[in-house]
């Protein structure tokens, strides 16, 4: 097998819980994004953009449409005859009994998959985040710091740092102290939860970790710790792009929200990195002579026979006659029944909302949607 300088090890096997009916059926990076696009298409289009070929996908929950989905990795150019996309299930591992039971035991569980591309450095990102990054940029920071491992992080609001593995540096960036999601935050420079590692240091971490059987097996809250414990030298590379972790509804909802505003719409930034995805084959959008769109991303196959106000529409999306959606995100093949009034709501993939429906919520509460609706034609409100 020919060998890698960087092998990448993308965790995908979340359940997602705090989505809920928006990951019932699906894992959270299978999850629809940004009007055309899935989560997972953002960290497979950084490694295509970087320059990694040799993709190890970790999947566990729910996995069938995530499978089906990447396929062989044709659309971010992975399908490759050495190296490329492979999708490491626990259950191709020696243990077939043994599911993924953290982070870092899922790489632990596919030891043998990353030593047979004899790597210098590993990358470890999760597929669950909205961003733009060239991870080449990254890994000669860390070869730079001559770092046992390196950590990607980015300010965050004081009020959203007890979310996060929260990093206190020194000199030179040199890690000090990693809390993940302290009560009381010292700083607010958040691991993104991208990090690279000399190979020969993790795999040593990783075995002695496995012993360890107090251990919830977590990047986060085990491995980086231990090794500050241990001395290993640890950097902090700081990232000034956009980042968005949306493993909540708010987030989730404001991440689609931020595409509606030039200043934060990803796909206008740092265009040097193009976002990929499996394009599905829809027809161009269709907005009737009678309807009217402000401020709003419309994907194809959109019909729109109604208002829409700031808002994201996904593919394949009608919006009926004297239906009004404002602040809302509804996502594939949902239909708004007409009369319909959608405001501060996400309305979840092939959901019918019957005509004269009224979802609306109050305040910064967001509304989802994750069924559809059966109801007689008169007037109802979800608050």
């Amino acid at each position: 097998m020919k060998k890698r300088s960087c092998v990448a090890m993308l965790l995908a096997g979340g359940k997602g819980t705090r989505l809920k009916e928006l990951t019932m059926h699906n894992a959270k990076p299978a999850v629809p994004f940004g009007g055309k696009y899935r989560i997972i298409d953002f960290t497979l289009s950084n490694c295509q953009s970087s320059g990694i070929d040799t993709v190890g996908l970790l999947t566990q929950y729910s996995p069938h449409t995530l499978h089906n989905y990447i396929g062989r990795g044709e659309a971010w150019g992975l399908d490759r005859k050495h190296g490329g996309l492979s999708i490491l299930p626990p259950y191709q591992c020696k243990d077939t009994s043994h599911w993924y039971e953290g982070t870092a035991d899922a790489v632990y569980q596919n030891l043998h998959y990353i030593d047979q591309y004899d790597p210098e450095h590993v990358l470890i990102i999760s597929g669950d985040h909205i961003y733009k990054m060239d991870y080449n940029r990254m890994l000669e920071h860390h070869i730079e710091t001559n770092a046992d491992a390196t950590v990607s992080v980015k300010e965050v609001p004081w009020t959203e740092a007890g979310r996060f593995g929260i990093i206190n540096t020194g000199d030179g960036n040199k890690i000090e102290e990693f809390n993940e999601k302290p009560d009381f935050p010292r700083s607010n420079l958040a691991s993104m939860g991208v990090y690279i590692f000399k190979w020969s240091v993790l795999k040593r971490v990783l075995i002695e970790e496995e012993k360890n059987e107090f251990s919830s097996n977590d990047f986060g809250k085990d491995i980086l710790p231990g090794m500050l414990h241990d001395r290993c030298a640890l950097y902090a590379y700081r990232f000034n792009g956009y980042w968005k972790d949306v493993g909540t509804l708010e987030s989730y909802w404001e991440a689609n929200m931020d595409l509606l505003k030039k200043e934060s719409n990803i796909f206008l930034a740092n265009k040097e990195v193009e976002i990929m995805t499996v394009e599905q084959g829809y027809p161009p959008q269709y907005v009737d002579e009678s309807a009217a769109v402000r401020q709003s991303l419309l994907s194809e196959g959109a019909e729109v026979y109604g208002a829409v106000d700031h808002s994201v529409l996904f593919t394949g999306v009608k919006v009926g006659k004297g239906a009004v959606v404002e602040n809302s995100v509804v996502l594939p093949n949902a239909v708004i029944g007409e009369g319909a009034r959608i405001e501060n709501a996400i309305i979840g993939e092939n959901v019918t909302i019957p005509d004269y429906y009224e979802v609306v919520s109050s305040g910064k509460d967001i509304t989802l949607i994750g069924e559809s609706i059966v109801e007689e034609k008169k007037l109802h409100s979800i608050r």
